[in-house]
């Protein structure tokens, strides 16, 4: 059945239309993926090979990311692109993103394609496109950049397979954090059609790694593994159930990343719920802090929230939060404590806890060595101790802890209450100046002479 037509549409118009219509996916970051020119190929993909542009809201991007169509059969509540709205459509034919990828790559503007769709038809019909782009790209085209695709739920594994050795990464949207949030606001949708995917990508990566570990010139499958995405405050889940799901989705799919996308109310709809004050980015921020600590410190998220305790305070990043709740733990002393208690400690990261390991084999260190370490010593100072001795006199106490580290935050805080008190600064900016430069001033920076 064919369902692709091209219309009158230019391909500027198309772009137009589904970069915008893409900007609501937030799981797009590079994974990790090493794969260096090989002479014949076009483009490369290694770790840190990737240019960078910026969005319009400031975040910096390198990727060509784009749907193949903002057609959808499905008609979530939450989405842009549903069935119902009255929205300007257009499609990609899996040429012009090949074109329009090369392109971008030849003038530096990227280093690579993110690409997802809507469901065109049906899940085959659209993984079907998605994989005859690749394959393209690919071997026509010979592009070697990386490539991070969206499985569609529902399609034929053979598809997903068959993509799955084209890709860098592969995602599927989890959409929402529980099954009955997706009952309630994406009814087309089901938890079990979303996870089959899942975990067939999840095994073909673990199949690859023991064809590629007995012959080495096997094709990869997935090499930078999977991803996947949640909206956060478009149903009434708190932190401690969201944690919960990611923490599952690590343990259960090896999953190499789980994004929070905060819910942007795009649609009018009594199921939908008010906020009046914005998009939760504060929430959001909170949420990926926290799933750091799941990946990279020790942490459970049992440890971080309780069903007592549901929610993250938002003045304080959940370490904190977590140190001032366990007081009976601290302080530290830093030239004894291990590595894993020193992960613990507000103010000192991977990098930092690692080279204090290092640097207390040939001497003991003291407040000023830590802080040439790395060591965030205003967060750190009311949990460690450098041989027996505080920075400063301190009260080991709840109170006072918190008010110390809360006493300025509106200079600290990027996130208001509506997610927006942060913007790119001017050449005028200043915040001790009150009046707004003349249109000399403007003219003279434009000329260097100011």
């Amino acid at each position: 059945m064919e369902y692709l037509s091209t219309g009158e549409m230019s391909v500027m118009e198309k772009l137009e239309i589904l970069s915008d219509a893409a900007k609501y996916d937030v799981a797009c970051t590079s994974s990790g993926v090493e794969r260096k020119g090989n002479g014949k190929d076009m483009g490369n993909c290694v770790k840190c090979g990737i240019c960078h542009s910026f969005a319009s809201d400031g975040r910096c991007i390198s990727l060509l990311k784009i749907l193949m169509s903002n057609e959808c059969i499905y008609d979530c509540k939450y989405c842009l692109n549903r069935r119902s709205n009255d929205t300007k459509r257009a499609t990609f034919t899996p040429e012009e993103i090949c074109d329009l990828t090369m392109q971008f790559y030849r003038r530096n503007y990227i280093e690579g394609l993110f690409l997802s769709s809507g469901v065109i038809g049906n899940p085959d019909y659209t993984m079907e496109l998605l994989y005859r782009t690749l394959f393209l790209l690919r071997r026509q085209y010979r592009f070697n950049g990386y490539i991070h695709v969206k499985a569609i739920p529902g399609a034929d594994p053979r598809l997903i397979q068959m993509t799955g050795f084209l890709a860098d990464r592969m995602s599927v949207n989890l959409e929402l954090p529980t099954a009955d949030g997706l009952r309630a606001l994406a009814p087309n949708k089901h938890r079990n059609t979303i996870l089959k995917p899942m975990r067939q990508i999840q095994n073909g990566i673990a199949a690859n790694k023991n064809e590629l570990a007995l012959y080495h010139n096997a094709p990869s499958f997935v090499s930078g593994g999977q991803s996947t995405q949640m909206i956060i405050g478009a149903t009434p889940e708190s932190d401690y159930q969201i944690m919960n799901v990611a923490e599952s989705l690590y343990q259960k799919f090896d999953l190499k990343r789980v994004f929070y996308s905060a819910f942007v109310k795009v649609n009018e709809d009594k199921d939908l719920p008010a906020i009046p004050g914005g998009p939760p980015l504060l929430r959001e921020h909170r949420l990926y802090q926290a799933d750091w600590l799941l990946r990279f410190y020790g942490f459970k998220a049992s440890e971080l929230l309780s069903e007592d305790r549901p929610f993250f305070n938002v003045l304080l990043d959940p370490k904190e939060d977590w140190a001032i709740r366990h007081l009976e733990q601290f302080p530290v002393e830093i030239n004894r404590a291990g590595y894993d208690v020193l992960l613990r400690v507000p103010g000192i990261g991977v990098k930092s806890a690692q080279r204090i390991v290092q640097a207390r084999r040939s001497a003991k260190l003291d407040f000023p060595a830590l802080k040439k370490i790395g060591v965030v010593l205003k967060r750190a100072l009311y949990f460690i101790t450098c041989n027996g001795k505080m920075m400063y006199p301190t009260k080991l106490e709840e109170d006072y802890i918190v008010r110390n580290l809360t006493a300025d935050a509106q200079e600290k805080q990027y996130f208001s209450q509506d997610g927006m008190t942060y913007r790119q600064l001017s050449l005028f900016d200043d915040r001790t100046l009150f009046q707004k430069p003349t249109g000399t001033d403007s003219v003279k920076s434009i000329l260097g002479q100011i």
